[in-house]
């Protein structure tokens, strides 16, 4: 009996020596279980990505969030009055009762200039960094004559001692002074806050900045009402202009190189970016968006109508880690195939545990990567990282294969793996073509070198 089991058991060994499909099973195997690690490693960089954030929310938040601005607005009171039914509870006699009730009319600017100086600066912690500015903003611009032939109000009804200018930011903790002219006359602000901002900042809301009462004189509101507001603010990753005006014109200047213009409008000047940083001018009229010049009872939030600038460092090594450990599955099949075919073409015998020594060092390159990126540039990572793993399976191979052709090979084959995989990670536009013809030669080579092997034998 002793003698059966020991004979099955050297067939079963045999067979997975001597078949080629036992080795295509143990491949496939081994290649499902590298998974796990890879997915491990995923995981690891997201962990990253997110404490990335949170470092540079902390940052943001103790200097200054992001800034929206919206105004001026000219905001005038007005009298409504609306007829009430009331029933006495002991006569049952109804009567009806005049109830007067405050509203708020709201105008925006004839014209409306902005001209903006930012100065931003790289703030860092610990390995991370991102960047803050300091901007000087200055608004300058006319009120046409205020109008409630809309809503017919009389003038008697129109509260205009109480008249406010308002402007609303999304961070009032960044504003370092603000400065108020109407008709050459000087005005104080004082800051109306509306709630707290969602924990995540998913929601910014934009908190007024008013004026003192206004002096103006109904009698003499034929002419165009100027001002003229001086603000520097602080804030993080970003900036953005609501166009109130009838007619906009906005103007950036900073020296930041590395500008991303967004939003609902673009800079109109070609040379907006040089070497000394950018200069971008905006202009945007009344009739290239959908809202008009005067609302009554509310203020609308148009903030998707905004636009602006990004100084936001481009920090992209998680995705771009991340992306490379997606790659990982195909860079360990396609380095598994390779060992295969030398295995099945050479009749030379590679170890199960050998397979997995060699999965387990690609797996490394994306732990490398990742650790090493963090206080490198990613190309520089991907470098080290990859000369690291290539040299160590290269070394590891001769041992193995026991032939200098073979270990050049498996050098040459893994650094132009190595090679292809950074280049689609680069290419995001073109990741998919590029991607899809380098498989579609690998898969060729692989066709017509498999033509060699005689499959009737496994």
């Amino acid at each position: 009996m002793e003698i059966v089991e020991k004979s099955n058991k050297n067939k079963f060994g045999h067979w997975i020596k001597t078949s080629i499909t036992a080795r295509m099973f143990m491949v496939g195997a081994l290649v499902l279980i590298l998974l796990i690690p890879l997915i491990y490693i995923e995981e690891l960089i997201k962990e990253r990505a997110f404490r990335q954030q949170d470092v540079i929310s902390k940052i943001n938040q103790q200097w200054g969030n992001e800034v929206i601005l919206n105004g001026p607005v000219l905001k005038i009171p007005y009298k409504v009055f609306n007829e009430k039914t009331i029933t006495d509870a002991k006569t049952k006699q109804v009567f009806t009762e005049t109830v007067e009730e405050i509203k708020h009319a709201y105008f925006f600017p004839n014209d409306l200039n902005i001209k903006s100086s930012l100065n931003p600066e790289v703030k860092q912690r610990g390995i991370y960094s991102t960047a803050v500015y300091n901007s000087n903003i200055n608004f300058s611009g006319n009120f046409n004559n205020p109008d409630f032939s809309e809503i017919e109000i009389s003038d008697e009804h129109i509260i205009w001692e109480k008249a406010k200018l308002i402007i609303q930011t999304s961070n009032l903790k960044g504003v370092s002074e603000a400065e108020i002219v109407v008709n050459s006359n000087k005005y104080k602000v004082v800051s109306k806050y509306n709630g707290n901002n969602d924990a995540y900042g998913q929601q910014i809301k934009l908190h007024n900045l008013e004026t003192n009462t206004l002096k103006l004189d109904p009698l003499s509101l034929t002419q165009p009402i100027q001002f003229n507001i001086q603000l520097n603010i602080k804030g993080s990753k970003q900036i953005r202009f609501i166009p109130i005006g009838k007619q906009t014109q906005a103007e950036m200047t900073s020296n930041w190189k590395d500008a991303n213009f967004f939003g609902e409008f673009l800079p109109y000047n070609d040379d907006k970016i040089s070497d000394n940083g950018f200069d971008a001018k905006w202009k945007v009229l009344d009739i290239n968006r959908a809202f008009s010049q005067q609302h009554f009872g509310h203020l609308p939030d148009y903030r998707e109508f905004a636009f602006g600038v990004n100084f936001m460092i481009p920090i992209d090594q998680y995705q771009q880690s991340e992306r490379s450990v997606k790659y990982g599955f195909l860079v360990i099949a396609l380095t598994f195939l390779v060992f295969f075919l030398i295995q099945t073409l050479s009749k030379i015998q590679i170890h199960p545990f050998q397979y997995l020594m060699i999965g387990l060092a690609l797996t490394m390159f994306d732990t490398l990567l990742i650790s090493i990126s963090e206080h490198s540039t990613f190309k520089s990572a991907y470098l080290i990282a990859g000369i690291a793993v290539v040299a160590l399976i290269t070394l590891y191979s001769k041992s193995i294969l026991k032939s200098t052709n073979f270990t050049i090979f498996i050098f040459i084959s893994l650094s132009a793996l190595y090679g292809f995989i950074y280049v689609i990670i680069q290419l995001e536009n073109y990741a998919l073509l590029v991607g899809s013809i380098g498989l579609f030669l690998i898969l060729s080579t692989v066709m017509f070198v498999s033509k060699k092997i005689d499959w009737n034998n496994g």
